[in-house]
């Protein structure tokens, strides 16, 4: 009883503090009105569970306030009181959404058993909406599982039949880029547009060629080398890398650190890679003369680190699946969908977890947490998917 809170509504003074009094030493949270309208204002202040109201007051009556409560509030059960004989108010008010009704005088405890019930009613219903999200977010991690384990075996097939005709393609190019550049076919017709058209080739290759290692990259089953990393130093090196691509942009890279950050064990390799997807996806999304700012911060024993740029933001409806394989919202031929994906598998597979903030106009915010020390390896993988796609490589 101790976690019901309850809203008294009734003109009669005498009567509404009297049942306050004794909701109150029964352990029941008990807030007063003496109308509906002062009624409407308690609830829009704080959560309430259950309400019980009087059909017969001045101004606003109880079938009105309870019209405003279930279209304000309809996870809020209301209890009428009526007279005895007004107790059609009561049928008309449970016909309307009210829970129950009850005739006064009311007796205490039978009062008590209605608030009961009705709590024990929202309880269920609550449960009933979790399980109901719980069921769908499951369901969504299934098709996503099902998708991953089908783009396993697919990457398995492109790492050994397209990286071997693409390395010939590649040698080709070069050897034919060799052969322009001999001085007895200086002045031959259209060099130009030959050496374009190689250029293009050769472009192409290397693109094929980072999306199925990104990709394999993602899912294969690799030996993290952990080693002490001082992660303000890794995040500086890491700027260091990205700054001059920054610079053509005017575009200024902060780093805050917390002193009281320490050394954490965990692959800086992979960490580099996650630091550097991070600010070149943060470089391209900032217009000329804006802002990235690195901060570092303990967290839950580890480190975490946010990359914060002041972009145009995301699409709300983008949110969901920016770590989705192969979505990129770049334009064609600038973005492989990958770079998010495979810096999500990177900090699952460290023991850590990522997650992002945007709002259109307001930038973006991506910040990663990882552990203090390397996770087990058998404990359980952050991510389903992650065991479906390492069964699906051990079979291929």
């Amino acid at each position: 009883m101790e976690n019901i809170c309850v809203i008294l509504v009734d003109d009669e003074d005498d009567f509404r503090q009297t049942v306050a009094k004794r909701l109150i030493k029964r352990g029941i949270h008990t807030k007063q009105a003496a109308s509906g309208e002062a009624c409407l204002d308690l609830l829009k202040k704080e959560t309430v569970d259950v309400v019980v109201l009087d059909v017969k007051m001045p101004g606003m009556d109880g079938i009105e306030t309870l019209h405003h409560i279930k279209k304000g509030h309809p996870h809020t059960e209301v209890i009428m009181l009526t007279g005895h004989a007004t107790t059609q108010d009561g049928v008309d008010g449970i016909k309307s959404g009210a829970f129950d009704y009850l005739s006064k005088p009311i007796e205490l405890e039978h009062l008590l058993g209605k608030i009961r019930q009705a709590h024990e009613k929202l309880v269920r219903e609550e449960e009933k909406r979790r399980e109901a999200a719980f069921r769908a977010k499951m369901e969504q991690q299934m098709i996503a599982t099902e998708r991953l384990a089908s783009l396993g075996t697919l990457a398995a097939g492109v790492a050994h039949e397209i990286n071997n005709p693409l390395a010939i393609i590649k040698e080709s190019a070069g050897w034919m880029a060799s052969i322009l550049s001999k001085t007895e076919l200086a002045d031959i017709p259209r060099r130009r547009d030959l050496e374009l058209a190689l250029g293009k080739i050769e472009k192409g290759v290397e693109r094929a060629r980072r999306i199925t290692h990104q990709l394999l990259g993602s899912v294969k089953q690799s030996d993290s080398l952990f080693s002490e990393v001082d992660m303000g130093q890794l995040a500086s090196e890491t700027v260091d890398l990205v700054r001059k691509e920054a610079s053509n942009k005017d575009i200024d890279i902060f780093r805050e650190m917390d002193p009281a950050v320490r050394p954490i064990w965990t692959d800086p390799y992979k960490v580099r890679q996650v630091l550097i997807n991070l600010l070149t996806n943060a470089v391209y999304a900032t217009d000329r003369g804006g802002a990235i700012t690195v901060t570092i911060q303990p967290a839950d024993g580890g480190t975490a680190v946010a990359v914060r740029d002041t972009g145009q933001g995301i699409p709300k409806e983008n949110l969901t699946r920016i770590f989705e394989p192969f979505f990129s919202t770049k334009p064609p031929g600038e973005g492989t969908g990958l770079g998010l994906f495979v810096t999500r598998s990177i900090i699952e597979k460290l023991g850590g977890h990522i997650h992002v903030e945007s709002e259109l106009g307001n930038g973006t915010t991506f910040r990663f947490i990882l552990p203090g020390r390397p996770v087990m390896s058998d404990m359980p993988d952050p991510d389903e998917h992650t065991q479906v796609l390492k069964k699906v490589f051990q079979k291929n």
